[in-house]
This record gives structure tokens, C-alpha cells and sequence, in this order.
């Protein structure tokens, strides 16, 4: 059995031809056979290589959690490396690895998470026939590509959301941009590298493509490519709204510095003259009984035709 959410340490083994009406579960390894490994470890990993008679070596590279993608061919088989949208926050990154090795009797998938991205195919909702290698591994490949789009719409949708606010942006909203950027960069990240293997495969003569198969496969790039294209662009955005509130947020403290340094002023000139009729010393008109008024008024003046000049030169 396969289980969502609560991770599990198990070998499946699924089994199904164009005769068969669903996809069944084998006790054993078999020609055509689709063998998926579910955070397995070293040990049972090296066991599965020698039944395959697959290059331990590369069991290392399988368990690896940040292993770049990439294409090799080695042992008579295909060995495809790449990476699936991560939403569980265990790791810091927004990606996972996915091994998937096509034998030429077998498919095999090795990943150290539960992979949402093929419970269609484990399922049964989405048909597949394991004997069909070659459909089976662009089937696969379709479902993590398929992810990484509505990923990547959920992500455009965020940041358009929050570019409307653009005014009202704060400390958790820059967290957030940056947040976007990281998943953006790790798709970019996953994508790219994908779609080079995916091209060298193409070119190469280790898996047998048919005609069907190419066309299926230069959907496969040309969606890749398309994904990096749209990653790309919502990092611009992301990028021109950091701009424009990093010039908002400028624009705003200058005018408040403006504002407090007008006030330093204006506020000047009535603290010289209360500070000069504080003295205990003899002072112009203190014998006078309206020198209080002549003073306040005086100081009015001075304020008034001070920020006059201020309004006139637009500094307020």
C-alpha cells in the first residue's frame, strides 16, 4: 500500500499491460514492471541495485537530497535525475530529488518524501501500462511538470495579490517577496537543469523513443521551457515591486525628515526669544506692560514669513 501524509519506508512494485483493466501490485520483480521506492534505505537501496544489477555507486546519488538534475546512461539503463515541488518544510528547499532509472525490463522511481505529484498514477485515476517504459517515464515526467505549473500560478497569483497593496507594504510582506523568490529560484533551479537532460535525452540513443514518444517529449520541453520563461517573469515582477516600495518607502522618509527639519526651524525662533527674556539680566521693553503681546506677536511674524519662504521654495 501507498500512504499520503504519514511517511512509509516500502518497495512497491506495480504491474500492468494494455490486456489488464487495472493497475495491481506484485510480490516480486518481473519484466515490465514499475518498482517505487519510498524514502528507502542504504541498505535496502544497495539490495534493490544488486537484484537490478544497477551500479551501487549510485546509491549515494539516490539518497541524496540535493542532487541536481541530470541525465546518464550507465548498467544498460537510463538514469534521469530530477526534482518535484516540496510543500512539507522539513528541508530548506522548495524542491525534492526524484530518481527514475528505465531498465530494459523495468521503471524505477526512487524518492526520500511522499510524492503527491503521483498519486493519480498509483491510484489508478490516471491509466498507465508499466510494460510501456518509454510512456510510463513521460507520464511521470507530465505529472511534475504538470505541479510545478500550478505552483507557479499560485505564486503569481500571491504576488499579484500583494502588488496590489503595494502602498501598505511592510515587514511581512518584503518576507513574503522574498519567500516568493526562493520558490521561484528553486523552480528555476529544478526546471532548467530538467530541461537539458530532457534535450539529452532526446539526442541521445538510450531509450527507444517512437514517434508518439517524440511528440509527447517536445511537449515536455517546450512546458519547461515556458515554466522557466514564467518564472522568470514573475521574478521581474517581484523584483520591480521591491523597487517601487523600496522608492515609496525612500520617497516617504525624506518627506518626513523634510517635515521635521522645518519644524526644528520654526520652532527655533520661539526658543531664542523666550530663552533671551529668561535672562535675569535688563531686557528691552520689560518695563512695559504689554511686552509679552509685542514679543508673541513678533515671534508670529517671524514664523509666518518663515514658512512663507519654506511654502514659496516647496520644502513643505
Amino acid at each position: 500500500a501507498f500512504s499520503f501524509g504519514i511517511l512509509q519506508i516500502m518497495i512497491t512494485r506495480y504491474f500492468r499491460t494494455l490486456k489488464d483493466s487495472q493497475l495491481k501490485e506484485l510480490p516480486e520483480t518481473r519484466s515490465g514492471v514499475w518498482i517505487h521506492c519510498v524514502a528507502p534505505s542504504e541498505s535496502e537501496l544497495q539490495a534493490l541495485f544488486g537484484e537490478l544489477a544497477i551500479d551501487e555507486a549510485l546509491v549515494e546519488d539516490a539518497l541524496d537530497f540535493y542532487e541536481v538534475p541530470r541525465y546518464e546512461r550507465t548498467s544498460g539503463a537510463n538514469f534521469f535525475f530530477t526534482r518535484y515541488p516540496l510543500a512539507d518544510g522539513q528541508e530548506d528547499a522548495d524542491t525534492a530529488p526524484i530518481m527514475i532509472v528505465v531498465g530494459e525490463s523495468y521503471v524505477l522511481t526512487v524518492v526520500q518524501r511522499d510524492i503527491p505529484q503521483l498519486a493519480a498514477l498509483l491510484d489508478g485515476q490516471k491509466p498507465i501500462v508499466t510494460t510501456q517504459k518509454t510512456k510510463l517515464f513521460i507520464e511521470i515526467m507530465q505529472e511534475i511538470v504538470d505541479s510545478f505549473e500550478r505552483e507557479l500560478v499560485r505564486l503569481r497569483r500571491a504576488v499579484h495579490r500583494d502588488r496590489a497593496k503595494l502602498r501598505q507594504i511592510g515587514n511581512r510582506e518584503i518576507e513574503q517577496f522574498v519567500n516568493y523568490e526562493h520558490k521561484l529560484n528553486d523552480i528555476i533551479a529544478a526546471v532548467l537543469p530538467t530541461n537539458a537532460a530532457l534535450q539529452k535525452l532526446m539526442q541521445g540513443k538510450g531509450m527507444q523513443l517512437y514517434s508518439d514518444d517524440v511528440e509527447l517529449m517536445d511537449g515536455l520541453i517546450i512546458d519547461n521551457t515556458q515554466l522557466v520563461d514564467s518564472s522568470r517573469a514573475v521574478l521581474k515582477t517581484i523584483q520591480n515591486v521591491r523597487q517601487a516600495s523600496e522608492a515609496i518607502l525612500t520617497n516617504t522618509l525624506n518627506n518626513r525628515i523634510k517635515t521635521l527639519t522645518v519644524l526644528t526651524i520654526v520652532l527655533t525662533i520661539p526658543t531664542i526669544f523666550t530663552s533671551l527674556y529668561g535672562m535675569n539680566v535688563t531686557l528691552p521693553l520689560m518695563d512695559w506692560s504689554g511686552a509679552f503681546w509685542a514679543v508673541v506677536g513678533l515671534v508670529a511674524g517671524l514664523v509666518g514669513i518663515t514658512l512663507g519662504i519654506f511654502k514659496r521654495n516647496e520644502w513643505i
